[in-house]
């Protein structure tokens, strides 16, 4: 089944961000080379694809777990979690519908 793990930034996160990133696109490469992931990206703090120094507000990743738990431990060791980027990280079953 598919999950939505939505995280929410702490204020000023950019530098926090690029410190982890490397790490952070590894897993999510891992997903996606599996055929486990849907989607996933950040929410930029501007309504502009490149924010600049104002960065990001969030990030959302959709993906295939085996179960709730297993999705929420994958994002309980998200690199970013570890760095302090994320204030709050929530995790919800997801149904694809379209397209």
């Amino acid at each position: 089944m598919y999950y939505a793990i939505m995280s929410e930034d702490v204020d000023h996160s950019l530098p926090l961000r690029a410190k982890a990133r490397p790490a952070h696109l590894a897993r999510l490469e891992a997903l996606r080379d599996q055929g486990r992931l849907l989607v996933a990206g950040p929410h930029p703090a501007l309504d502009t694809p490149e924010p600049g120094e104002a960065g990001f507000t969030g990030s959302l990743v959709v993906a295939e777990f085996d179960s709730l738990d297993d999705a929420r431990n994958w994002a309980d060791t998200d690199p970013y979690v570890e760095a302090g980027v994320y204030r709050k990280v929530t995790v919800k079953p997801f149904k694809a519908v379209l397209p």
